[in-house]
């Protein structure tokens, strides 16, 4: 990849196409993978077509991801770019828990390192419940908490996931962010002021969900006429178009699109290579 497709999270100069490693675990996220050698090897058929920049959580499975990113890229080295995040948990059946007092932060934070067997991360996204809320006391109890894990050395940056404009804007007057990841697509564009901030302040910003969520959203966009009708013209697939419209709003958007099948991932990381059109870009944009 050429300079113009990487860029920045914290210390680390990643490709702009990264993989997310979510879907690795079992249905629902929860549980291990129906065949746990093949995600084994999608995860070194990633790192061996370039990828460096890998997200992932204690609770996707849980324990489960993160175990296979172990035993696939046993020791992990500084030159792939780990990130994960903190604040929620999952309960014996599978339920999301919040797990986000200031004393659960660090111990999800350690949790992560204990299970990659790393000595620290990229970075750790701070995750909230609601990306409407505004910043209140406990937001910054748990932004101290985080910084405290990144002076201590466990984390190289801070980044925060599903925030409101007004919490990002409340963290950047307290810490540096290194990379913000909320839910955008061509489905969904509720984020755009929190996309327009994080532009401005050069921090990386990391759309996850990036073919639309739930699956619903997701084939809406793979359908739309205008999708497949630009995926034609420029010798593309339907979900490369949607890509790389995502990596048109910016130099700093990053890429993290989940797959457990070596054909989407290799689909996936050539989006990067897709060109659209300013007429391409204006129709993508209205839909």
């Amino acid at each position: 990849m050429t300079a113009s497709n990487r860029f920045q999270i914290g210390s680390h100069n990643v490709a702009r196409v990264g993989y997310g490693a979510m879907q690795l675990a079992g249905p629902g996220v929860f549980g291990p993978p129906p065949d746990r050698e093949a995600a084994i090897r999608l995860i070194r058929s990633a790192v061996e077509l370039g990828v460096d920049h890998i997200d992932t959580a204690q609770y996707y499975g849980p324990d489960i991801v993160n175990e296979l990113l172990r035993d696939a890229l046993a020791p992990i080295g500084d030159e792939i770019a780990i990130v994960s995040k903190v604040a929620v948990r999952r309960g014996p059946a599978g339920e999301i828990l919040r797990y986000d007092a200031p004393r659960d932060l660090r111990t999800g934070i350690e949790g992560n390192l204990r299970t990659l067997r790393v000595d620290h991360l990229a970075a750790v996204n701070l995750r909230m419940p609601d990306p409407t809320a505004d910043p209140d006391a406990r937001f910054d109890d748990q932004l101290a908490a985080m910084i405290e894990a990144r002076d201590d050395g466990l984390i190289d940056g801070v980044g925060l996931s599903n925030v409101s404009a007004a919490q990002l804007r409340r963290a950047l007057e307290i810490t540096e962010v290194v990379c913000v990841q909320n839910y955008f697509s061509l489905a969904s564009h509720h984020s755009r002021d929190v996309l327009n901030i994080t532009a401005a302040q050069d921090i990386a910003f990391a759309p996850y969900c990036p073919l639309g969520w739930p699956r619903a959203d997701r084939d809406r966009v793979l359908a739309h006429p205008a999708v497949r009708r630009i995926a034609r013209t420029r010798d593309a697939t339907p979900a490369q178009v949607a890509l790389a419209w995502l990596l048109s709003l910016g130099p700093h958007v990053l890429l993290i699109p989940g797959t457990n099948t070596p054909h989407h991932l290799e689909e996936n990381l050539s989006s990067v290579r897709v060109s659209l059109t300013e007429s391409d870009l204006a129709e993508l944009a209205n839909i």
